[in-house]
Formats: C-alpha cells, sequence, structure tokens
C-alpha cells in the first residue's frame, strides 16, 4: 500500500463547520461566501508545504474541483481525497423538492443519453433484486463524477455511512466498496469512524486490508469511543502495512493549544493528520509543529 500525505488539509473551515462555536461556525460562512477566499487559503496551505487535501463532496466542492482542474498544471502535485457523500446535501435536497424529484435530479443531472441508460439498467436491476451492493457503487459513481481528471489519492467514505453498515456487521458493502475504489479510480479505499478500534478489528476478521482509517485522535478522548485508553493501546499494537491511520479532531475543537495536540499525536503510532485552518499564520505553525512530530 502506498503511504499516504503526512499531512492533509482539511475544509470544515469553509463550509461554516466549528463543532464548539456557532458563532465561529457563521463567521467563517460569511467570509468565504466568496470561493475566492477559499482558493487564497488553499495557496497558503500549498506554500507551506503541503500536498494532500480532503474535500467533502458537497455542492461546492464542484466548483473547487473545476478551478483546480482548469488550473492542474500549476497544481499537478495535489492528492485529492475525496470524502463522501456528503449526507446534508442530500438531506437538503429531500427536505426542497422530496424524495423523487431528488433521486431525478442525482442520478441522471449532468449525464449523457447512453450514461442514463447505463444508469437506468443497472439501478433497475438493483432495485428489482435489492442489490445493495450496485447500488452503492452507483451512488460512489455518482459522487466521484465532480473529483474526474484530479490525481484521487484515497477514497473516504464518511462515518455517518460507515459506523451504521459496521453496526449491522454488513461485511459485502465494505469488501465491495473498498474494490470498486482500487479497480474504478486506482486510490486507497478510506473509511471514517467514531470508533477506530472496533472498525479495524472488524476489518481484521473480515480480512480486509491496505486500508486508511480516519478518526478522531486527540489527548482528551473527544469525539472517541469508547475512551482515550482504548485508542493508544489499539493504534501502538496496529500494523501501519495493512491499516495506515489518519487523525481528526486533533485540537478537539480548540479545547486543545496546537504544540500539546500535535505532541500527543506524535507520540502515537499515526500516520497522517488531516486538519482544516484559515489563516496563513495557523497553517503555517501547524505544519511546522506537525512536521516536527510526525
Amino acid at each position: 500500500m502506498d503511504s499516504i500525505d503526512k499531512v492533509v488539509f482539511g475544509d470544515n473551515q469553509f463550509f461554516g463547520i466549528n463543532h464548539m462555536s456557532q458563532e465561529k461556525a457563521q463567521l467563517l460562512a460569511e467570509r468565504f461566501f466568496d470561493i475566492k477566499h477559499i482558493y487564497e487559503v488553499y495557496d497558503h496551505a500549498f506554500e507551506c508545504g503541503i500536498k494532500g487535501v480532503m474535500l467533502n463532496s458537497n455542492d461546492r466542492a464542484k466548483e473547487i474541483c473545476e478551478h483546480f482542474r482548469s488550473h492542474k498544471k500549476e497544481y499537478e502535485f495535489i492528492n485529492w481525497y475525496p470524502s463522501i457523500p456528503y449526507p446534508h446535501k442530500y438531506a437538503n435536497m429531500i427536505a426542497e423538492k422530496g424524495i423523487f424529484p431528488t433521486i431525478n435530479e442525482v442520478l441522471f443531472k449532468g449525464n449523457t443519453a447512453s450514461g442514463v441508460l447505463g444508469m437506468l439498467t443497472k439501478g433497475s436491476a438493483a432495485i428489482l433484486g435489492k442489490d445493495a451492493i450496485k447500488l452503492m457503487k452507483m451512488l460512489v459513481d455518482i459522487e466521484m463524477k465532480m473529483f474526474k481528471g484530479l490525481n484521487v489519492k484515497v477514497v473516504f467514505l464518511q462515518n455517518i455511512v460507515v459506523d451504521l453498515i459496521l453496526g449491522f456487521e454488513v461485511k459485502e458493502v465494505f469488501i465491495e466498496y473498498c474494490e470498486h475504489v482500487r479497480k474504478k479510480y486506482g486510490a486507497i479505499p478510506g473509511l471514517i469512524t467514531q470508533n477506530m478500534p472496533h472498525l479495524v478489528s472488524k476489518l481484521k476478521e473480515w480480512g480486509i486490508e491496505e486500508v486508511v482509517v480516519c478518526g478522531s485522535f486527540n489527548k482528551i478522548g473527544y469525539l472517541m469511543s469508547p475512551d482515550l485508553t482504548t485508542y493508544e493501546d489499539f493504534a501502538k499494537s496496529n500494523d501501519s502495512s495493512k491499516y495506515q491511520l489518519m487523525a481528526m479532531s486533533t485540537l478537539a475543537s480548540g479545547a486543545i493549544r496546537p504544540k500539546d495536540a500535535f505532541e500527543f499525536i506524535g507520540s502515537q503510532n499515526i500516520q497522517s493528520v488531516v486538519f482544516g485552518a484559515s489563516s496563513y499564520k495557523h497553517i503555517k505553525e501547524t505544519t511546522e509543529i506537525l512536521s516536527s512530530t510526525l
């Protein structure tokens, strides 16, 4: 399995997401309403040596991908880490348009006649045969359309999906998802979870290897299930040649100072950190600390 980037730049800050402060979230949403400001922050990140970008497949991601696709020669060094699907996108569409118009728009908007025919055939067979695997692959392909032409390193499945499937222990979905990502996109399959130790133990049991597992990992146990000690013991014994670990929420939404947070991460068997920041100063400080600890 290829090694992933040690430092990956996240995108929560661009879309008004802050788990600790709604006021900060609103200020970020207002600042990045003009997408040019997003591109400026990305350039700051690249200037600081970052080469990996995690991007959720929300509506604005299409425009972001198009920007970097149209300037590919300038940004050919970027490794992309798509995170799919973006649940809020579908929830908002259903609330606004209803379930059937949403299905119509998601499946058929922007497709050629032959593409629609192919999806109809695959989709009808899946629905009639109650084949969840075919539907899963079809939805993955729809989400991945916006990343076409970019250098995709890892394709992450969002934790809201991963942890639901994990709870029901539907191993076939994980097996088929990983194979689909490898074969169709030439990428490493990634899984985001709120329970890293349990997910990896099940992947081992099911014989699924060479996967990137991303989850919250910080010194106060924020958003870590079941607890910090279990995570530390798990990371210490993890075989990184089979399961590369990427830590998110390392600052616990601002509850931990960067130096303390990343020194802790550096003491763990962690291969990568994904973080988001909105100023050159914070990006530079974070990358400098991470480069000396990871």
